[in-house]
């Protein structure tokens, strides 16, 4: 009995001071997104877009659109795209081997004729069977090549682009029309320094929509999707707002982010041996900067919103929640000799240690903290008080930095404007870490036991549509 004992009061101890180290860690990042958040409300953006126009025109930007499967979606992609209030893109939509109509639907939807173009092969891909131009835009170009996964599909765009840089779009995903203007502002203004930069993602389910256009924001009806949006506003507004004032960004999303096009292939283009290689390309340009000793820049913009499709069922979120932690574990992995390496910088001290303490183990730490919690209910006595405690940091955690994100929403950004849409985000906030929090940490180290086997299927990632049409 005693044996037990002390082996609940040492998990239970440890379990404790893990999570004020948590939040103790979000609590700064929280203050540090708050006062650059204030900085940011008192700009008039439409203003400042305007005041830089001209600057815009000396860096023209190519527009990748990695598409497999995604006929539902990727005509409202491309029409967003043709939106933008940018002086000069290209928009590229690169087919990798579609089994559905992705092919025939753009096509057919923008008039594209068979081209014969010169590609240089900057990175070595798949097959391209053929590229086509439309006879509609003559900045609208399709690839049609073999299948090869997202990166090998991006790595295909970068070859066939002419611009200096290029954005990445999800095929399933909408800009608003002046997403590249304000994700590619710190790029002009810090001439150069700046290398890559990423904008905001939000989710579209339920909002109306019109030629790739949002016209109208709401919140859906399915309580899974509404504990998404909540969970990427905590992800986006607090933590990437937080990194990127220290540069210390080792994620920028690949549904939306911007890349010097030199950078990206000295740095080997998007890595098709890993899942995660959004993050992957970051990480190998942080060692390119480092090798190179330039001061260069990654940073993360909370203004520029692309809208994108979230998983409306569980089985389709499970599958992309182990997804993603199976590829921040592969990239962590690979690169594992960078942590606590004063050689990276403040990369190596702070960034990926966080990584690997709070985003890497902490689905484990936490899930333990959850089945003692429940253990501790059983076993009464003394370790009701740990159970307590516990308990106390998973709300404070999983409940106020949730309600603290949505908040900073209304407060800076002001897409969620009507008071009840607010009050239906804040009272599901404090139901998270009854059930949604519990099923996402369970999906996450499922993703590391995928990892530890070596199993690398994607899942089936079936689209429902982004929004619903006007």
């Amino acid at each position: 009995m005693k044996i037990l004992e002390y082996c609940m009061w040492f998990f239970g101890g440890t379990i404790v001071f893990y999570m004020l180290v948590v939040i103790i860690s979000y609590s700064i990042m929280l203050a540090t997104a708050m006062f650059d958040l204030r900085k940011r409300y008192r700009l008039d953006l439409s203003e400042y877009d305007d005041a830089h126009m001209d600057a815009f025109y000396s860096k023209p930007v190519s527009l990748l659109v990695p598409a497999f499967n995604e006929e539902v979606g990727v005509v409202d992609t491309v029409y967003s795209l043709l939106n933008l209030r940018y002086p000069q893109t290209e928009i590229i939509i690169i087919n990798d081997g579609s089994t559905d109509k992705t092919l025939q639907t753009v096509i057919e939807h923008f008039r594209m004729k068979p081209i014969n173009k010169v590609v240089r092969m900057n990175i070595p891909t798949k097959e391209v069977k053929q590229i086509y131009e439309s006879e509609i835009y003559q900045n609208c170009i399709l690839v049609d090549k073999e299948n090869g996964g997202k990166a090998d599909a991006l790595n295909v765009g970068i070859n066939v682009s002419q611009y200096p840089y290029f954005c990445s779009v999800d095929g399933d995903s909408v800009l608003d029309d002046k997403s590249l203007l304000r994700v590619m502002k710190p790029i002009i203004l810090s001439d150069g320094e700046v290398i890559a930069a990423g904008g905001n993602i939000r989710i579209a389910n339920g909002a109306k929509m019109q030629f790739g256009a949002i016209d109208q924001v709401q919140l859906p009806d399915n309580p899974l999707v509404i504990m998404q949006i909540i969970e990427y506003l905590r992800a986006f507004l607090i933590g990437r707002m937080a990194f990127s004032k220290f540069n210390l960004v080792l994620i920028i999303s690949g549904a939306f982010s911007v890349f010097s096009k030199k950078w990206a292939i000295e740095a080997g283009g998007y890595s098709t041996n890993i899942i995660g290689e959004d993050m992957e390309l970051v990480v190998n340009i942080h060692r390119q900067i480092k090798k190179k000793k330039e001061n260069k820049r990654i940073e993360y913009v909370p203004d520029p919103v692309c809208w994108t499709e979230a998983p409306q069922t569980l089985h389709v979120l499970r599958n992309q929640r182990r997804r993603w932690h199976q590829g921040l574990i592969e990239s962590l992995w690979k690169h594992k000799a960078m942590t606590f390496n004063p050689k990276y910088g403040m990369i190596g001290l702070i960034s990926f240690p966080y990584f690997w303490l709070i985003e890497c183990l902490g689905p484990i730490v936490e899930l333990g903290g959850y089945i003692y919690i429940v253990i501790a209910f059983f076993l009464g006595k003394i370790y009701y008080e740990i159970a307590f405690i516990l308990l106390l940091l998973f709300v404070i955690y999983g409940v106020i930095f949730s309600i603290a994100a949505v908040l900073f929403e209304a407060w800076g950004m002001n897409t969620y404007p009507r008071k009840r849409e607010l009050l239906r985000m804040v009272l599901l906030a404090v139901t998270e870490i009854f059930w949604y929090r519990p099923l996402t940490l369970l999906w996450r180290c499922e993703g590391l036991v995928r990892f530890l086997l070596g199993k690398r299927s994607w899942g089936n990632m079936k689209r429902a549509g982004i929004a619903e049409k006007e």
